[in-house]
């Protein structure tokens, strides 16, 4: 059974309606150590995509804990610098209270289309991507707050150990137990994704976030993802997936969040326009624990497992996050507005449910 209602839920205090308020229960090297030679010279990687792998060496070194941690990434590598001086970087802490109601906001669009693709295990975490376009159709996501046409590149999973913490973004300061991030470029101005994070460009590219809650029966495409995690459990191991709808992987909602922000690995971009779905999809105890067996390193050296790879949320300094949640208007009711009418809670009843 599915959720009612999603994380967020409306308390209002409509000062011109009849004078009421209301409310609703809706490595060992350091890379500053090499040679010039060595050095990473284009901050997008051959091997990957959303984030800069570029060489080998940097590749290996940046890690989510520690030294080479998440507070030291902007000083790793120059090409990184957004890392510890961006003002504009993901993941953020939601705080409902600071939201802002948008009426310009449309209702997102994901084609429905399957796709085909291999899920990866990066040693950072888990990635899954497209073939070429010659063997998939073109899928495309539209609308919302979106201006531009984005096309589908990756989807990355973020999780954690324990089911206390996982998710990059934050609702009212609740961490959910784990986060899918789909990733797509602006193909209205970008011949691919390195190319739209390349130029640094604002609204490169679109991260659509989808929260993760425990529960008894899992979203079926996820199923179709974590059925292939036994076959990438060491780094650089990869696993075909066949027949994967984005649109049936998302949560069955049309209300999000939305803001400016960045990639949530190096070299953090801040080219992306996030969307938050306002409802969770459910995964079960089972594929958690299959997420859990996967390891940082190859089958001779497995290093430590790959969970807790999660960076911690970053300031918002000064931006707005708008969402198209609107439980106040009614059909007759004045024109919507982006004036503080209404204040937005955190719906806490609804996380720890099952579907």
């Amino acid at each position: 059974m599915k959720p009612k209602i999603g994380f967020l839920s409306l308390m209002c205090h409509v000062l011109y309606f009849q004078g009421h308020s209301c409310t609703w229960k809706c490595p060992n090297r350091s890379p500053q150590c090499m040679g010039e030679n060595e050095m990473m010279q284009d901050g997008v990687g051959s091997t990957a995509y959303v984030y800069s792998g570029g060489s080998t060496s940097w590749e290996d070194w940046w890690t989510y804990d520690g030294i080479s941690g998440p507070d030291f990434w902007g000083l790793l590598n120059l090409e990184w610098s957004l890392c510890s001086k961006g003002r504009r970087q993901s993941p953020v802490n939601i705080d409902p209270s600071g939201l802002l109601y948008d009426p310009s906001l449309r209702s997102l669009h994901v084609d429905k289309i399957r796709v085909n693709g291999l899920i990866t295990n990066t040693g950072h975490g888990v990635i899954f991507r497209t073939t070429p376009a010659s063997h998939n159709e073109i899928l495309n996501i539209t609308g919302g707050p979106l201006s531009y046409k984005y096309r589908f590149s990756e989807i990355h999973i973020h999780f954690a150990r324990s089911d206390e913490k996982g998710s990059e973004h934050l609702i009212a300061g609740y961490q959910f137990p784990a986060e899918l991030q789909i990733y797509g470029y602006n193909s209205d101005l970008y011949q691919n994704i390195s190319e739209a994070i390349a130029l640094q460009k604002n609204q490169g590219l679109v991260g659509i976030s989808i929260l993760l809650q425990t529960g008894d029966l899992s979203n079926s495409e996820l199923r179709i993802i974590t059925s292939q995690l036994h076959k990438i459990v060491h780094r650089g191991q990869e696993a075909q997936l066949k027949y994967l709808s984005l649109r049936d992987l998302m949560p069955d909602t049309s209300y999000y969040m939305t803001y400016e922000g960045s990639t949530t690995m190096p070299g953090c971009y801040e080219t992306v326009t996030w969307i938050i779905m306002n409802k969770p999809i459910y995964i079960t105890k089972q594929q958690l624990f299959a997420l859990r067996r996967l390891m940082q390193g190859d089958e001779r050296n497995p290093k430590a497992p790959l969970a807790d790879n999660f960076r911690p949320t970053l300031d918002l300094n000064q931006r707005s996050i708008r969402t198209n949640i609107d439980f106040r208007r009614k059909p007759g009711s004045e024109c919507p507005t982006m004036n503080r009418r209404v204040h937005y809670q955190a719906n806490v009843r609804d996380r720890q449910k099952g579907p």
